[in-house]
């Protein structure tokens, strides 16, 4: 769980999302973003299943990143 906010970064990056952008399709604060992707904050289950439904990957693949 320690890299889930690099790999919520880079998902976001690579599917061509600013954070702004991003933040307002999840339906939080692009602070609270922020904090997510630098780890100072986790976002609840509901809002983590958002964020892979939006990265169009499971929850697993965005925690833990890519599974091969």
């Amino acid at each position: 769980m320690e890299d889930f906010g690099a790999n919520l970064k880079r998902f976001r990056v690579e599917k061509g999302f600013s954070q702004e952008a991003f933040a307002a399709q999840i339906g939080v604060h692009v602070t609270n973003l922020s904090k997510y992707e630098r780890n100072k904050s986790v976002p609840s289950l509901e809002i983590a299943q958002i964020m892979a439904s939006a990265l169009q990957m499971s929850l697993d693949e965005m925690v833990y990143g890519t599974l091969n």
